[in-house]
This record gives structure tokens, C-alpha cells and sequence, in this order.
């Protein structure tokens, strides 16, 4: 078994910043990708950042220069910074990794959620 449990998200005025937290445990035998989704109500989920074990980045257009993604892989953990938010930013974020379990098995493993509300 895998679990993802984040945290961070916030209630945030326009223009604030957040730092989101994903930290992943259990069977682990190795982490390849990381990321990041957002599901904004009566949308579909979307990624916002990913990060690869080699520390390459790729992030949505509408958070390119807002948000950096970052990980420790000592700590199996995997970070959102987020800055200059906009109430379209507003969702709630997901944490996705896809792991390698001790049984060598490779799968795609989701956290449950953290709410993150922009005002403006």
C-alpha cells in the first residue's frame, strides 16, 4: 500500500502565496514522476506541474512563472510553491506520484486533496 497525504491548501487573498506539501509512504521501493493536478468545481482535472526523478519540471501555461514544483526524494516528498495567485487558481489540488512498489510493481498513486481558494 501507498498513501499521499497533502497539505497546505488555504483560504488566500489575490496576489498571495502557498506552499503545498505531498508527502508519499508506505510499500515505496522507488518514486519516478511527481506532480501536481487541480480540479476546479464543474471542471475537469488538470495538471498544473510535474517534476521527473532527474528534477526536470514542465508546467501548465496558466502557471508558468506563478508556481514552481519541487521534490526531496530522501523525504518522499514532492512541493508546490505557488505565488501571485488568482482567483482562477481555486480548486482542489491533487498530489499524484507514480511509484515503484517493494513488490516491483509500478503504479500511478493519488493523494485525497487540498482546497485552495483565491479571493479577490
Amino acid at each position: 500500500q501507498v498513501q499521499l497525504v497533502e497539505s497546505g491548501g488555504d483560504l488566500v487573498q489575490a496576489g498571495g502565496s502557498l506552499r503545498l506539501s505531498c508527502v508519499a509512504s508506505g510499500s515505496i521501493f522507488s518514486i519516478n514522476a511527481m506532480g501536481w493536478y487541480r480540479q476546479a468545481p464543474g471542471k475537469q482535472r488538470e495538471l498544473v506541474a510535474g517534476i521527473t526523478t532527474g528534477g526536470s519540471t514542465n508546467y501548465a501555461d496558466s502557471v508558468k512563472g506563478r508556481f514552481t514544483i519541487s521534490r526531496n526524494n530522501a523525504k518522499n516528498t514532492v512541493y508546490l510553491e505557488m505565488n501571485s495567485l488568482k482567483p482562477e487558481d481555486t480548486a482542489v489540488y491533487y498530489c499524484k506520484i507514480v511509484a515503484v512498489t517493494t513488490a516491483r510493481v509500478t503504479n500511478d498513486y493519488w493523494g485525497k486533496g487540498t482546497l485552495v481558494t483565491v479571493s479577490s
